[in-house]
């Protein structure tokens, strides 16, 4: 078995996904802390937003690979004939969407990181700064409780 081969497969993507997510929750939480606090450099607050995007990229790029090969295939399937079809329908849908603009919100909050304290506070960025953080690490725990209800509906399918 190849490292790429390893990479593909459906544990390990699912795996892949949720840990860039919670890296992407955890320093967009991180940075929330240091925007409240006006805490760290300057230098500290743009890693932390740097880190913040590339988990929620890597995390996009494994669930998205993960649902073109497997979930349309292989996954959707169990759920739409399962206890609760109505996880696809109404839980998946919202969790696309949601998953689709957070980058842009995170992106959003790095933009504003490179500009320094200063000029932060002159334009009076830095409580939308500050809020768009929150917003974003509250919009990965939404999709990870999203993601549970989908697994949830998943196995519930198998059972029945």
């Amino acid at each position: 078995m190849t490292f790429l081969t390893l990479l593909q497969a459906k544990p390990v993507l699912i795996g892949l996904h949720l840990g860039f997510a919670i890296l992407g929750i955890d320093a967009f939480l991180w940075l929330l802390g240091k925007l409240r606090g006006d805490g760290g450099s300057h230098r500290s607050l743009i890693i932390t937003a740097v880190v913040g995007v590339a988990g929620f990229l890597l995390s996009w790029l494994a669930g998205g690979y993960y649902y073109v090969i497997y979930y349309g295939t292989l996954v959707k399937p169990v759920i739409k004939s399962g206890l609760a079809p109505w996880v696809h329908d109404i839980i998946m849908e919202t969790k696309e969407h949601i998953f689709l603009f957070i980058i842009p919100l995170a992106m959003t909050v790095l933009f504003i990181t490179l500009l320094d304290k200063e000029e932060m506070d002159r334009l009076g960025v830095r409580p939308i700064a500050t809020w768009l953080a929150g917003t974003v690490a509250v919009l990965g725990l939404l999709i990870g409780a999203m993601g549970f209800v989908i697994s949830a509906a998943a196995r519930w399918g198998v059972i029945k």
